[in-house]
């Protein structure tokens, strides 16, 4: 069974746990979403460690920021943000890969795109592009 999960401290507002447990049993999907309630982002590793078949965590308050100092790397967005909500766990032998994204560039976007005058969308995806592109070209973390 796959794990996936959320760190922050404290996560009693979160929902997230009901949630997604609820959409794997209605989906059909073989996993559990577990809450990693820390009180200090240091227990991160803790937490990797006693959960071999985590397959992504969420992030919320304090860590987005704080997290990314522990990651392998960090996707173009993330790092021009400074923050990650959604981190990809992957395992390549005894060796744990962590890679951060921010997800709230892609539903930020997608909310005020339709509100957006056709000059001003063009304008502001265009720079994004280039933006992305730059930003693949140059080293990440």
């Amino acid at each position: 069974m796959d794990k996936y999960g959320l760190i922050g401290y404290p996560l009693g507002h979160s929902f997230s746990i009901g949630y997604f447990n609820e959409k794997f049993e209605n989906e059909g999907i073989d996993a559990r979403y577990i809450n990693f309630e820390i009180p200090t982002i240091e227990h991160l590793r803790e937490v990797l460690d006693s959960t071999p078949d985590l397959k992504g965590l969420n992030v919320t308050i304090p860590y987005k920021e704080k997290v990314i100092e522990y990651l392998d790397s960090v996707s173009p967005e993330a790092r021009a943000i400074g923050a990650v909500n959604v981190i990809r766990v992957t395992h390549k032998g005894k060796k744990t890969l962590l890679k951060g994204f921010n997800s709230d560039v892609i539903g930020f976007t997608q909310s005020i795109e339709p509100m957006l005058e056709k000059s001003i969308r063009k304008h502001l995806f265009s720079e994004r592009a280039a933006l992305q592109r730059l930003s693949t070209t140059a080293c990440v973390h």
